[in-house]
């Protein structure tokens, strides 16, 4: 899962709405929750908002969080590459100004670092008052409850996994658009991946809670839905259920009012011709797949660790693409696994090339500690850059020719805000099209603005390096509608 497929606005925490009324608003205290890395974090530090909420904290309007008028800062980490884990400790490092301007001022750290790393944190940080795994959720208010008592660090980490992440209290950052969970944890061996070590075995949560999940979520006001899982379509396979995952997209398609179904990310090998069909033939499952090639070349694939190879994964292509040929694919590549010679790394630029993958984000092997690649030998860093930027270049190419087809064509928008950095100053709103491309509207003179969770349609007028521009011209025939 990766945090680079969101939008900022997509990844920011919630803050509350301005209130007039007096301080008591501030109940417990006024909290913060800071999110690092993917979708499953973002998730995660709603349940943390909910259960701050259920327990008397209040969140913080923008105004307090700019200026740093907070009682609580919680820190939901990640811990997939070397500079987040940089990040983590760089941040709360800047935090222990705060409190020691406002002694009072708890923080807290939770999520895949606090799980890897529990007593380090609490040691190289003592102004820290908790440190909570991703199994430990529910524990926070009484962590820092003790905290307070106690007038030093609680540190909480459990191995096994007593209730999900979805039994708990819920602040959701959009009523327009949900995640929701459908298992927690990965059973592969990914030689560079510490995500078995911090989230632990897959569990996979009962179809029924599921979607009864997203009925409550459809029923507050979301239009969208994105499923959750290290490895989503793997759904199903501990019951011995391998049709599980398929079956549960054709049940969202009956869920009434249920616009659009996405989900990530899927494994490429466990993603079969029915899961395939279950999105060509549902209605409201999006055309948009997550699929993480990580390398091309099949023997650094056999020393990943990754059960598929390329002639398997660009075979799945086709046929996803023979079902949905306006389906739009991104991946993630790895560039200077240990042991990649430049021969494989061609194999890569080769793979990359015949998938035309709509984006790919790219990153430079970075050893994680605690997994057999850190002990492999490196490839030197000069040599990685180098093929870093070449494989960039490729897929930027590709990039372009692929948004350059959506020029002409109308598209419908479900609107997620105004948050482009432009969009004030050329009136105009943001989303995604059907298949994920993040569109910028403008609205024409005299129609209406639509309003967050409304859809528009409209035609695309010019495409960006990554995005698409929807400024229709009415009297030249483009076009524009809103529907809500």
């Amino acid at each position: 899962m990766n945090e680079d497929m969101m939008t900022e606005a997509e990844r920011a925490s919630k803050l509350a709405e301005p209130t007039t009324e007096d301080a008591a608003t501030r109940g417990k205290g006024v909290f913060y929750v800071h999110t690092l890395g993917c979708q499953m974090n973002v998730h995660d530090s709603e349940r943390i908002s909910g259960v701050l909420e259920a327990d008397g904290y209040v969140p913080a309007t923008e105004e307090q969080y700019l200026d740093h008028d907070v009682d609580l800062i919680v820190m939901n980490t990640c811990a997939v590459r070397e500079n987040a884990a940089e990040r983590m400790y760089g941040t709360i490092g800047l935090w222990a100004e705060r409190k020691r301007q406002r002694p009072n001022l708890q923080i807290a750290v939770g999520g895949c670092m606090a799980q890897l790393d529990r007593e380090k944190i609490a040691k190289k940080a003592p102004w820290v008052d908790a440190v909570f795994g991703t199994k430990n959720i529910g524990s926070l208010p009484q962590l820092l409850d003790q905290a307070r008592i106690e007038g030093h660090a609680q540190v909480k980490v459990k191995e096994e996994l007593n209730y999900f992440p979805s039994q708990l209290p819920t602040d959701r950052a959009s009523k327009v658009s949900s995640w929701v969970a459908i298992s927690v944890g990965c059973n592969n061996t990914c030689t560079f991946c510490i995500v078995p070590t911090t989230r632990g075995k897959e569990h996979d949560r009962r179809p029924g809670d599921i979607l009864a999940e997203i009925r409550q979520c459809v029923d507050e006001g979301a239009k969208e839905v994105t499923l959750l899982g290290q490895n989503v379509n793997s759904f199903g396979y501990g019951i011995g259920d391998r049709f599980a995952f398929s079956k549960l997209l054709r049940a969202c398609g009956e869920i009434e009012g249920l616009e659009r179904v996405r989900f990530t990310s899927p494994h490429p090998a466990a993603f079969t011709d029915d899961v395939i069909a279950a999105m060509a033939e549902t209605p409201n499952v999006m055309h948009q797949l997550h699929f993480p090639l990580q390398s091309g070349s099949d023997r650094i694939l056999r020393a990943m660790r990754r059960s598929y190879r390329s002639a398997k994964f660009l075979d799945i292509l086709r046929k996803i693409r023979e079902a949905m040929p306006d389906a739009q694919i991104s991946t993630d590549i790895i560039v200077g696994f240990p042991g990649e010679t430049e021969e494989d790394f061609q194999e890569t630029l080769r793979v990359v090339e015949e998938a035309r993958f709509a984006s790919a984000f790219t990153f430079i092997y970075s050893p994680r500690p605690g997994t057999p690649a850190a002990e492999m030998e490196q490839v030197p860093h000069d040599v990685v850059q180098d093929r870093f930027e070449r494989l960039v270049a490729l897929q930027e190419r590709i990039t372009e020719e692929n948004l350059k087809t959506f020029e002409g064509r109308d598209v419908e928008v479900m609107v997620t805000g105004a948050s482009g950095k432009k969009d004030a100053a050329t009136h105009r709103v943001t989303g995604r099209e059907k298949t994920g491309v993040l569109v910028h509207v403008g609205v024409p003179e005299g129609e209406p603005m639509p309003q967050v969770g409304d859809f528009v349609t409209a035609t695309i007028t010019h495409a960006g390096r990554h995005n698409l521009i929807a400024d229709p011209d009415l009297k030249a025939g483009q076009t524009y509608a809103v529907r809500h």
